[in-house]
């Protein structure tokens, strides 16, 4: 979305507008966030700093009224910046003080099993394999529904596709999913 496309959107309906930014940015905006707070904060703490950085989001486009530019560089920025803050906060709080600058340290909180992480990153990774083996649009489908949690709607939406194809197509794709899984042995 550039500057000018959120400008327009704004004078016609504000609301409608900052809903818009955050359906369009939330997952990217979560990313980051996540990516900076996962030594040392909840997924509360997560959904917290997302919410203070679309607020800083929406007061800078609010202030700023220039160019046609991509809003994306824009809220990337606001988004690092918030969480780092936000990190050090936590840090404060929970007496860490590992860089967060610092990706090669690895730290974990202490009622994290590593080897059960390791695991379930590991069953993550052959699932998005196959999944994205389905090809198209059968994988966007199932990412969509199943890793981003969007509905039946939102997907058809989306995919400009109707209801009932988008269920079809996903029934059909997690059958056969479930067959490939099977036979690579990642299911019972």
């Amino acid at each position: 979305m550039t500057n000018s496309e959120f400008e327009q959107l704004r004078s016609a309906s504000p609301q409608r507008a900052h809903r818009v930014l955050f359906d369009e940015y939330c997952a990217y905006v979560y990313a980051i966030a996540a990516s900076k707070l996962k030594v040392c904060g909840s997924r509360e703490d997560i959904e917290e700093c997302v919410s203070d950085i679309f607020a800083e989001v929406y007061r800078c486009c609010e202030t700023i009224r220039s160019g046609d530019g991509e809003l994306k560089p824009l809220i990337g920025t606001i988004a690092k910046r918030t969480a780092i803050d936000f990190y050090r906060r936590l840090s404060i709080r929970y007496g860490h003080t590992v860089s967060i600058e610092d990706d090669t340290v690895s730290q974990y909180r202490a009622d994290t099993d590593i080897e059960a992480e390791s695991e379930r990153s590991e069953l993550r990774r052959l699932v998005l394999a196959e999944v994205e083996k389905l090809g198209e649009p059968d994988s966007r489908i199932i990412i969509q529904q199943y890793f981003h949690g969007s509905t039946v709607k939102e997907i058809a939406e989306k995919l400009s596709m109707s209801e009932a194809a988008v269920q079809k197509r996903s029934t059909r794709a997690r059958q056969k999913l479930k067959k490939a899984l099977s036979v690579s042995g990642i299911t019972g």
